[in-house]
């Protein structure tokens, strides 16, 4: 557990889990490569994803399915809730080239496609308000970091960054100060991003009682927990995970 006499905690909430059918209702293209989607249907009423980082599971069925057993049996893949109401779902996708299941699905499924919605089964919330933010991420960690961008006070330290593969990459994001867009080309994903975490020394820490949020590909662990061991972060009071991990389609980040 985080220290009580600091600012902030970050509360593990567990949901209940649900599943639902969803129909595609809109698309929109705010990069050449990323994508956010309206999912719609009266099975969201009663949708909640009260933690910025919470991951929910989209089923993609070949057809319709008459089962939760034959949703849950259809491929599937983990991500972040951006927005939603009563009845529709918001949900942004990065786009790059035709692998896999569902940024294709994103990218190209007509209006009026089905497809599946389970949890989120459980949420961890910043309670409290912390001195400072750190914001680093790939384009998979977008939606979270405009869900954390969102809590940052006006006044607040912050340093949001964000990893793309060229300047196309780059997206209007609402934040209280400049995101920092850095560009890996042809180097492996994330690698920008480590750069950049191995420069900052003890000294460069953003501000005081900081909320640390660090997610790219698998190979961002190591490097975001060596910072937090530079800053002196409890653990407690960050996240530092990998979304995904090149080469393993159904990787999930963990919970």
């Amino acid at each position: 557990m985080s220290d009580t006499k600091s600012g902030f905690t970050i509360e593990r909430r567990g949901l209940e889990l649900r599943f639902r059918t969803v129909t595609l209702t809109a698309r929109e293209w705010l990069a050449p490569d990323f994508v956010r989607v309206r999912l719609a249907g009266p099975d969201l009423a009663g949708f909640d994803s009260p933690g910025a980082d919470d991951h929910m599971r989209l089923f993609f069925p070949d057809g319709p399915v008459e089962s939760v057993e034959e949703l849950r049996a259809a491929p599937s893949r983990e991500y972040t809730p951006l927005a939603w109401g009563e009845d529709w779902l918001d949900v942004e996708f990065a786009v790059h080239g035709d692998q896999g299941v569902a940024a294709p699905w994103a990218a190209t499924a007509p209006l009026g496609a089905e497809i599946g919605v389970g949890g989120p089964r459980g949420a961890a919330v910043v309670t409290g308000t912390p001195g400072s933010w750190l914001l680093v991420g790939d384009e998979t960690a977008i939606p979270a970091i405009r869900r954390f961008a969102a809590l940052i006070p006006d006044d607040a330290p912050a340093r949001i960054v964000i990893e793309t593969v060229a300047e196309s990459g780059e997206l209007d994001l609402a934040a209280p100060v400049p995101v920092q867009w850095l560009h890996r080309g042809d180097d492996p994903a994330g690698s920008a991003l480590i750069a950049f975490l191995e420069s900052l020394s003890g000294d460069d820490i953003v501000g005081t009682d900081p909320f640390v949020f660090i997610a790219a590909e698998q190979s961002i662990v190591k490097p975001g927990r060596a910072l937090l061991d530079r800053w002196g972060v409890d653990t407690a009071k960050a996240v530092v995970k990998g979304y995904w991990k090149r080469g393993e389609a159904e990787y999930h980040a963990p919970h």
